[in-house]
Formats: C-alpha cells, sequence, structure tokens
C-alpha cells in the first residue's frame, strides 16, 4: 500500500541522515538517563539520550565518555530552555512545608533554595562534547546557540506541545521537531509553564496537525511502548519515535523496583499531570502522593524549582524504602505494554515487528 511503503521510506531517510539503523529514540529523562541504557539502545541501532538538566558539565561529560566506551553509539543530549526566576511565597512555601511533612521528613526552611546549573556552562559543555543531536524543551536555543550548533554539524531536536511551537521552533532553525503528545510521562515540554495542562493534546491529533505545518522531519512521543504504536505514528507521518516509559521497566534503567512494577500493572486512566513533586507540570502515576496533592484541599505547590526543593527529603526518603505511595514515579500513560527486558532486545523487536505491521 502507498501509505506504509510511504512511511517506512521517511523512516529509512531519517536513519540514514542521523546514522542510525532503526528510527527509535530514547526519551532524555533527567535522572532516569544511566549510560547503560543509552548503551543499550544505541548498539540496537536507535540514538540514546541524556537528559541534562540537574547536571554539571563534569557529569555530562563522564556521562558521554561513560557512553561513547560502551559502543560508540549516537546519542543526544538534552537541557530545558530556562524560566524566569521564579516569584517567591513564604506563605505557599510554609504550606507546602507542612503538607510535605506528613509524607516524610520535616522539611528544612531553605529548602526551596534549590539551584540549578548555569545554563551557559551546560550549553558549552554539550558543544564540546559534540553528540549526534542536541535537543531542548520547554522553549527554543537562543540563536547564537543554534549558530554554534549549525556550526559544528549537530542537529537540533527541539520538543513541542503544540502546532504554534512546532512551527515556532522550525522558525528557529530545529532541524527536526519533537511531537510531544499529552500521554507522556515526565514533564510537560510547554513553551509557557502557565499553558501545561489547558493545552492538553494527544499524540495522534498533534502529530499530523504538526506533519502538515513544518518542513523538517518530525519525530513522535507520547504513549508509545509498543510496535503497534510505532507504526501507527509512522502512518500519522512521524519520520521516527521517542520513547521513554516504555524502556523504564528494563534493567538498564536501574529503576527503584516499586516503581518499575507499578508501570507495569499501571492503566491509561492510573496516571495524572501534576505539578507537586517540582512545581512544572508532568506526568506521574497516581500515587497516594500525587493523589493527595490534587485533592481540592491541599495546598498549592510552589513554583519551579523551588517544589522541587522542597520535595526532595521526601523523594530521596521513598527512594531509600522503594516506596510507591511517595516515589516521583513519573509514568506515560502506556505503562502496561513496558517490557522487563533487556533494552536492546525490546528497542529491535519493535522496529521487527513495526516493519511487519506497515508491509
Amino acid at each position: 500500500m502507498p501509505t506504509t511503503h510511504l512511511a517506512l521510506a521517511r523512516a529509512q531517510a531519517f536513519c540514514d541522515a542521523n546514522d542510525l539503523r532503526i528510527p527509535i529514540l530514547l526519551a532524555p529523562m533527567a535522572g532516569a538517563c544511566p549510560p547503560s541504557l543509552s548503551i543499550a539502545i544505541a548498539n540496537a541501532g536507535g540514538l540514546g539520550a541524556c537528559g541534562a538538566l540537574l547536571m554539571q558539565p563534569a557529569a555530562i561529560w563522564s556521562w558521554a565518555a561513560r557512553v561513547r566506551a560502551g559502543g560508540g553509539g549516537g546519542f543526544q543530549l538534552n537541557l530545558w530552555i530556562p524560566d524566569a526566576p521564579p516569584t517567591r511565597d513564604a506563605v505557599v512555601e510554609d504550606a507546602a512545608r507542612a503538607f510535605l511533612g506528613r509524607w516524610g521528613p520535616a522539611v528544612a526552611r531553605d529548602a526551596g533554595e534549590a539551584g540549578l546549573p548555569d545554563f551557559a556552562a551546560q550549553c558549552d559543555a554539550m558543544l564540546d562534547i559534540g553528540p549526534a543531536a542536541i535537543s531542548s524543551i520547554m522553549g527554543v536555543y537562543p540563536p547564537a546557540f543554534v549558530e554554534k550548533l549549525k556550526a559544528r554539524g549537530i542537529k537540533w531536536f527541539a520538543t513541542a506541545t503544540t502546532v504554534t511551537e512546532a512551527k515556532c521552533a522550525e522558525s528557529a532553525g530545529a532541524d527536526a521537531i519533537i511531537a510531544q503528545g499529552m500521554e507522556a510521562g515526565g514533564h510537560r515540554g510547554a513553551f509557557d509553564a502557565a499553558k501545561a495542562e489547558t493545552e492538553l493534546v494527544g499524540l495522534f491529533s498533534l502529530l499530523p496537525a504538526v506533519v502538515d505545518a513544518v518542513a523538517v522531519p518530525v519525530i513522535a512521543a507520547g504513549g508509545i511502548a509498543d510496535s503497534r504504536g510505532v507504526a501507527a505514528a509512522l502512518v500519522l507521518g512521524a519520520s521516527a519515535v521517542q520513547m521513554g516509559t516504555g524502556f523504564l521497566r528494563c534493567p538498564e534503567a536501574g529503576l527503584p523496583s516499586a516503581w518499575a512494577d507499578a508501570i507495569g500493572r499501571s492503566l491509561p486512566e492510573q496516571t495524572l499531570v501534576t505539578r507537586a513533586f517540582s512545581g512544572r507540570a508532568g506526568r506521574s502515576l497516581a500515587t497516594a502522593f500525587a493523589r493527595a496533592a490534587s485533592a481540592a484541599d491541599a495546598p498549592s505547590p510552589a513554583p519551579y524549582p523551588v517544589q522541587r526543593g522542597l520535595t526532595q527529603a521526601m523523594r530521596d526518603a521513598a527512594t531509600k524504602a522503594n516506596d510507591i505511595d511517595r516515589l516521583q514515579a513519573w509514568a506515560g500513560q502506556s505503562g502496561a505494554r513496558a517490557l522487563a527486558l533487556p533494552a536492546g532486545v525490546i528497542a529491535a523487536k519493535l522496529w521487527e515487528d513495526a516493519q511487519l505491521a506497515l508491509r
């Protein structure tokens, strides 16, 4: 059929242009992208990833060196585009501290002073590392940085959650658009944080609309965790897919077992979008804490990154105790289709079965 032929040809063209054997990218999940996971996916022919948001330049260098030593496959490095400094409110923070104290250790008064690594220094490190691609989320890179990317032959993959954002990213020089549907786990990539919950668009509406609106390749992300999702995304115009939750149960991901197990038994409706963990909207499993924090009588979360600092003690305690009720258990809506198998096996099988479906 012409549609399936075009879908496979489009995917092959993307692979050829990006030195890949399979059109499957690992999502750059901050805190959940150990080198072992990217090594496995890159060695299977896909593209590894590092969510470098919280990493100092030296740590980004170390991550890249370990991946390259593990097989030399390609990878993308990802950063959030910084927001303006948050407006602090002592009343809001005190209410959040009191609420969080019922879920974990007492929250220190200065816990909200959560700093972030220097963005410019991170950008310089990424340029010097020279990955196959550098991706963005929450906005677009400054023009001067985009010029440096182009000069070094590094691709820019820009995450967009709406058609308007996709067109903005293309105009800014993006080489490909990652169309992130609302099904995706983890933080929403909305350029305007205030619109993250009001502009929720499902992937199968977003993807063809973005494909029609831009001339660069489009990578589908959100709710894809099996070969049916891969094939469907390609039919709708994607050149490749990006998966996060679908790889989180792999042994190479190293997740706490309570989190990995909960992903495997989650139904789509058992996730929710919440600001309770970081102050930025993200999709999580509907854990006991996430549900309580979403209740009508719960205090409002502080803005990002203040809320991230306030929840740090609870999250650390939950990880140590392997306690799903309090874990920051990011997950997309297709978690039940994530398999507890080696990442390379999953990636290869996804593409093999997707090709069969399309042919």
